[in-house]
């Protein structure tokens, strides 16, 4: 209802290119939603989905069950997890980890602006936390099998493939999974939790894992 600049204009005209070129829309707004609240994203980050709101449930049930518990998210991302976890549980010690320098400025963005107080490790899964133990290990991780059709499609080519799929050809998509499940023991606390939010297709595998280890 108002006529753009032509510098809008042009910009308008660029952000409609992309989106014609399938890019989603979060990464043009550079925000997206999560559990009510709005997270910047970019393309070093995914972007969130409202499935993961379960982890967040499940981990607030466990967390709220304590007087003060120490929670580390595994493959932060964005935060969104461990920005919420901290809001809703505002007694724990949350720390969040992430081998993307890029994606952790992401999440240190977001923490600032929701006013989370998270501690952000740069490394890869357990290697930044040294012998500490949590009472949750919580982590949404790459699970996409490497090479999965759905990797090409509904905008996921513009998202960062190191967070969808472990990359492992011929795998089954479950390295990360296994690496997070081996290590658990070492930094789990007595009584502690781990939640980890894995494929549609893995609901056996993941389970198997776990009664292995």
């Amino acid at each position: 209802e108002r006529e753009m600049s032509p510098a809008q204009s042009a910009q308008f005209n660029i952000l409609l290119t992309r989106r014609e070129s399938g890019e989603p829309l979060a990464y043009l707004l550079g925000n997206a939603f999560f559990y009510g609240l709005e997270f910047a994203v970019s393309e070093a980050v995914l972007i969130p989905r409202p499935d993961t709101e379960l982890l967040v449930n499940l981990a607030k049930e466990r967390a709220q069950a304590v007087s003060a518990p120490s929670i580390v998210d595994l493959g932060t991302g964005s935060g969104i997890v461990a920005v919420m976890l901290a809001r809703l549980c505002p007694r724990a010690a949350v720390a969040a980890v992430d081998v993307s320098p890029a994606a952790l400025a992401v999440a240190r963005a977001n923490a600032a602006r929701h006013g989370a107080q998270v501690r952000f490790l740069e490394g890869d899964w357990y290697a930044p936390l040294g012998d500490e133990r949590f009472y949750l290990i919580v982590s949404n991780p790459p699970y996409v099998v490497d090479g999965d059709p759905h990797l090409q499609q509904n905008g996921l080519p513009f998202e960062p493939q190191l967070a969808l799929t472990d990359g492992v050809a011929g795998g089954d998509g479950l390295a990360c999974i296994r690496t997070i499940i081996d290590g658990a023991g070492r930094h789990l606390a007595r009584d502690g939790w781990l939640l980890i939010e894995h494929g549609y297709d893995q609901g056996e595998s993941v389970p198997s894992l776990l009664r292995t280890a």
